[in-house]
Order: C-alpha cells, then structure tokens, then sequence
C-alpha cells in the first residue's frame, strides 16, 4: 500500500504519517512536507523517485506526471488498466493526503500583492485530489485533518478503508476544491472589476457554529461567515458573557447592527423581530440610549440593544433596570462589564470595528428554486440630494430629524413609518400591508408611549410613496409638520396640496427604501 502525502497545513501530519509507517504503508512526499516528515524519522520517497523528473519551474510542477495519476486513476477491477500501468511500470496509489497552498490566507494579508496571490494557487494539489476522489471505490483521499484518525482506525482494525467511508472522504474533497475555486474566481473579478452579477454565481463562506435550532425548534439551522477581509459585522464580534446565540438572536443583532451604522454621533438602537423598535441620538450615550428606552419602553423588553459607543457604569445601570436578550458595543469599561454580567440571561457581545461599514457587495433573499441577488442599499438619497416640494420650508432642526428618521424607515419592514423629534424615534409602524395602516400604528405607538404632546412639531419619514392623501390628513391630526419621502407616485401633486393645506413641510428624496 502507497500513500501520496502532501500538506500545506501540517497539523497532525507527522502522527498521521508515524501510523501509516507502523501500518507498513509506503510513503510519497514533495517539498516541505517530506523535510517535515524525514526530520521526524518517518521513511519517504520523493515525488521525483517515482516520477523519474525533478521538480521544476521554482516547485509549480510536481506531481503533475502519469506515473501520479495514473497511479491514482487506474481502475482496480479494470484488467486492461492494470494491465496498462504494469506495462508502463506505473504503481497504484492508495491513499493521498493533500491540502492546498494557502490562497485564503494570501488574499486576507494586508498589502498583498496579485503576483503573490497568484503564485498561491494550487495546480497540482487539486489535480490529484480530484483524481484520487474520482477514484474513491479503491483511493482514500483526505483534505480534512479532522479526518485523519477516521483514516487510520479503519486501516487498524480491518486492513482497508470500505467504500462508504471513502465516497464521504471524496465528496469532501469536491466540497473543499469548489470553495477553493471560488475563492480564486472571487479575488480576480474584484481584481478585474468585473460585473458582480456574472453568468454563474458561486458563492463560498465558513462555518462559524451550527444552532441549537434554526427559525423554530423543528428547523435546523447554522451560522456561516462570508470569506473576506470585512470587519466590524457579527461574524466578528467577541462574545464576553452569556449563552451562545440562536439563530434568531443573530438575524434580529443584525437589523440592529445595520441601523446604526448609519449614525456617527452616539447613538443606541433597540430591536425586535429584526425591526428597530425604539432609536436615540445623543451628545453622550446615556442621553441616546435614555431616548431609545423611552421611545418604546414595551417592545424594547427581551429585545437587543446595539450602541455605537463604549459603554459605561451609567448606561450598564440603565440597562440593567430591565431584561435585555443581547447587548453589543465597541467596547465596555470594566465597571460596566461587571454590572452587565450580573445578569445572567445577557448576552454580552463586543465589536470592535462596529461602526465600520461592510464592504460586501451582495445582498441575499432565497426563494424556492432560486435565489435574488441585489448589490447592498448603501445611499440615504439620491444623489445626495433631497427637494422641498412645499410651500412651507422646513426648519433646520427639522432637516436634522427628518434625515434621523429617514435612517430608521430604511431598516423597517416595508411598509414602514418612523416618527422622530429631537434625535429620538418616537413611533415606528413597521411591516403592514396598507401605508395608512403603518401611519397609525407610528402615531398609536408614539401616543400610548410618550403621550400626544410629543407628536406636535414632530417629523415623520415614510420609506416609499404616499399612494393617497390619507397619511397626510393623519399627520396633521396627530400635530406632525415635517414630512420625508421618496415621491413619485401618480398622486404626488395631491399629497403636496395636502400638505400645503396644513402648513406641513414636505421633502423628496427621489430614492425609496423597500425592505421586504
């Protein structure tokens, strides 16, 4: 018996290989690897003994010669293909442990270069690879180090690896060559700005953890994380104390997460049902989150609190004055640590780079048989521009709430309304079918939480069009007199005139912010 071992990553390797030469398994080797394994007693042959060529072009060819692949494809009960090697003088190849240069870990390097990039990509590991799984009824093939001891305790106890361990070892192996590919595919259309639709889309992320549950307990569900050089998204935050997250937990962090990168003053979102329930903006974080608090005090309850600064032993005390599921900052001080961690139902979470923005280029729905793909909604108006379309022209404050509100709707559920004042949010109505539907609701929530008193002079953003006046005749009952939307519907000029009549300001955005 032969195996053919070749590591980029050699954990375990030298063990591996120290029980397959107890076994009596002759052992093939290149490069580094055979350095490694000679320097640790183990016996190998060089590539270049069984080939009869020497390694050439500084190490890119190698193992790429028939008497290797031929070893590897060789039916085992093909007589003309044993007969075939024999006369060639090629010997079968039983086992080949590959894994590949380390292309990943080239393009995440800060500064790195295309030329080194390039000279990263494996030729010769994913040929053999792909040859040996080709063959799986009589090759073991092993990419995975965890598979290591799989290999070896079936060799121990039977002499041979059966078929079913060897078909899961070679579905591996494609699993693995197809991600590592679509690394490569990846770097170079961004390193030739070509179109991020392309014909075919192959996208690859890591497993981060699988989930207790999925959506609901009967689902399953995991976690995975998208390979790049991206930070300041969940995927890379700390956990400090709590629990681990569900699948939930992480979708709903995230519709927070999202919303307050918007913000660069300190400010604190509250979420639930990945819906912003209640926003605060503040010349310090405890005014911001008081606001936020206070906006929804019900809703915020058991749901997830994201702030934008580091938190201190005041705003871990307000906190701490009700339950919280999740709580997620740049950074805590160890005061706050200590009171937050008093609780033991919170989960902690710490994200350094919070308030940078991804740099991702794709935005995901699935549906059955398919799959949507948008590039991210990164821009608040089109082309950085909004229109006063009312004779009333609004205030200088209520310019800055209306873009604070304008914020928020981005991240409610279609159809949605925020109503804010003073850099607080204090109606949100989220996710109805009907527009009007998602105006009372705003203006209940802001009234059986704050009071009435809090909507007059109040502004209020809607993330699409008013198709009807009907929203308009509710704002000015309720006192609102600042209005912020895209525009564009066929009844544009109606719900100006109804804004003008009652002496509400009025801007359009020329850009909606559907979120379904």
């Amino acid at each position: 018996m032969r195996a053919l071992i070749s590591v980029s990553d050699k954990n375990g390797i030298v063990e591996l290989a120290k029980n397959l030469d107890k076994l009596k398994v002759e052992i093939i080797s290149t490069g580094g690897t055979a350095k490694k394994l000679r320097d640790n007693g183990i016996r190998v042959k060089d590539v270049s003994e069984i080939t009869g060529f020497p390694e050439c072009l500084n190490g890119r060819v190698k193992t790429l010669h028939p008497k290797i692949h031929g070893g590897l494809l060789a039916l085992r009960d093909n007589s003309d293909h044993m007969d075939e090697i024999s006369k060639l003088n090629i010997e079968p190849i039983d086992i080949v442990v590959v894994n590949l240069y380390p292309f990943k870990e080239t393009i995440l390097k800060e500064n790195v270069t295309r030329e080194e990039a390039i000279e990263n990509i494996d030729i010769g590991g994913p040929t053999m690879l792909r040859s040996a799984a080709k063959n799986y009824k009589s090759v073991s093939v092993v990419v995975d180090p965890n598979d290591y001891e799989v290999l070896i305790k079936e060799l121990e106890g039977k002499g041979i690896v059966s078929e079913e361990t060897n078909l899961y070892l070679a579905s591996k192996v494609f699993q693995y060559t197809a991600h590592y590919d679509s690394l490569i595919f990846d770097y170079l259309k961004k390193e030739n700005n070509s179109d991020i639709f392309p014909k075919y889309l192959t996208l690859t992320y890591e497993k981060l953890e699988d989930m207790r549950y999925g959506e609901n307990p009967h689902q399953k569900g995991s976690f995975y994380k998208e390979v790049s050089k991206d930070t300041g998204n969940l995927t890379e935050a700390l956990q400090l104390h709590g629990k681990s997250l569900s699948f939930n937990n992480i979708n709903d962090t995230n519709g927070a997460l999202e919303l307050i990168k918007e913000f660069d003053e300190p400010t604190v979102v509250g979420c639930k049902h990945a819906n912003p329930c209640g926003v605060g903006s503040g010349e310090n974080l405890l005014t911001a989150y008081k606001k936020a608090y206070e906006a929804d005090p019900i809703s915020i309850f058991g749901g997830i609190i994201v702030a934008n600064r580091k938190i201190d032993e005041k705003v871990a005390e307000e906190i701490n004055k009700i339950f919280i599921e999740i709580v997620v900052a740049p950074d805590y001080t160890s005061k706050a640590l200590e009171i937050l961690k008093e609780k033991k139902n919170i989960r902690i979470l710490k994200l350094k780079d919070l308030n940078k923005v991804s740099e991702s280029s794709y935005d995901l729905k699935k549906v059955l048989g398919g799959l949507l793909i948008q590039d991210k909604d990164t821009q608040l108006f089109k082309d950085n521009k909004y229109e006063v379309v009312t004779n009333r022209k609004p205030t200088k404050a209520e310019i800055q709430d209306m873009i604070f509100a304008w914020k928020i709707v981005k991240y409610a559920k279609s159809n949605g309304i925020a109503i804010a004042k003073n850099k607080q949010s204090v109606g949100i109505g989220p996710g109805q079918v009907s527009r009007i539907w998602s105006c009372k609701q705003a203006i209940d929530h802001a009234e059986e939480h704050l009071g009435k008193e809090i909507l007059i002079d109040s502004v209020m953003a809607s993330d699409a069009f008013f198709p009807f006046a009907d929203s308009i005749e509710a704002a000015k009952e309720a006192g609102i007199k600042a209005i912020i939307q895209p525009g564009g519907s066929i009844r544009d000029e109606e719900v100006i005139k109804a804004c003008n009549e009652a002496d509400i300001a009025m801007i359009f955005t020329g850009m909606r912010h559907f979120k379904h």
